[in-house]
């Protein structure tokens, strides 16, 4: 009994000793940073170390754990469907916010580093993307339709004072990260307001079509009375009847054409006279 017992305890204290000298690793790549949760088997406090590992190799004891974070700039896309305008008509948009971590320690012991599939932050679904979207609600709110769907002005406006209320989120909220850019897409009315505006197009532009049709049927009007009224005049300067004067102009078109290939003309009272064969 007492050897059995004696082996017993043997074997604990050989694991123990096993897992108090063996260690973890933590090998960071470029741009990210390790950062070291304690978790002691029996000596010593747990909980975050307060210094990361940001190049080479570090070791801890077994039991810690080694939270990777990725210091380098961050990309978080917000879509928004049937966002309303002031107009009181909705339209969808996303909004593109570039960010980076400034503290990796205060990120993993306040706030966390875990990412889901998608490679979406928790910490920026769990803090930051709630006031994000009200910020731009109330902002979206201020600008009316027309102005957000086909002025990139109002939208950079829109960005930029969305930027600001954004990093008074991120200071209030006590994050570190620090927003680096802030970009609003293209903003797509609903289809219905997509149809009617491409109808008023369409409207528009068979309106300026037929006013061009109108202005240069005129202006082919004119030109044709001043032709009339040219050749009228050159025809009474050359003493010519309006017989003479039709003949003349046959002549002109006759020469134009017979200048590319050569033409013959039988010239008389009654046309042309036919050549019999007098063989026959």
């Amino acid at each position: 009994m007492q050897r059995a017992l004696m082996l017993s305890i043997t074997m604990f204290l050989g694991a123990l000793t096993m897992g108090l000298t063996g260690c973890s690793i933590a090998t960071p790549d470029a741009g990210h940073e390790a950062v070291w949760i304690d978790k002691p088997f029996v000596f010593g406090h747990g909980g975050v170390a307060p210094k990361p590992v940001s190049t080479g190799r570090s070791y801890n004891w077994v039991s810690s754990t080694a939270v990777d974070v990725d210091m380098l700039p961050q990309r978080s896309d917000m879509m928004f469907d049937d966002m309303m305008t002031k107009s009181g008509v909705p339209v969808n948009f996303h909004v593109v916010v570039t960010w980076h971590v400034i503290n990796s320690v205060d990120l993993v012991k306040n706030f966390g580093a875990d990412r889901d599939r998608r490679g979406d932050w928790g910490f920026w679904r769990r803090v930051l993307d709630q006031p994000f979207r009200t910020a731009i609600r109330d902002e979206v709110k201020q600008h009316e339709m027309n102005d957000m769907a086909i002025s990139q002005t109002a939208a950079d406006t829109v960005a930029r004072n969305v930027r600001v209320a954004a990093e008074k989120i991120v200071i209030a909220s006590k994050v570190p990260i620090v927003i680096t850019e802030m970009n609003v897409g293209r903003i797509n009315p609903p289809d219905s307001v997509k149809s009617q505006r491409i109808e008023t197009s369409a409207q528009e532009q068979r309106a300026i079509t037929e006013q061009a049709t109108k202005i240069a049927e005129m202006n082919r009007k004119e030109a044709e009375a001043a032709r009339a009224s040219a050749d009228n005049t050159y025809r009474e300067a050359m003493k010519l009847s309006p017989e003479q004067f039709i003949k003349l102009e046959q002549i002109k078109m006759l020469k134009q054409v017979c200048e590319k290939s050569p033409c013959t003309f039988f010239i008389g009272q009654g046309g042309p006279t036919p050549v019999l064969n007098v063989k026959q």
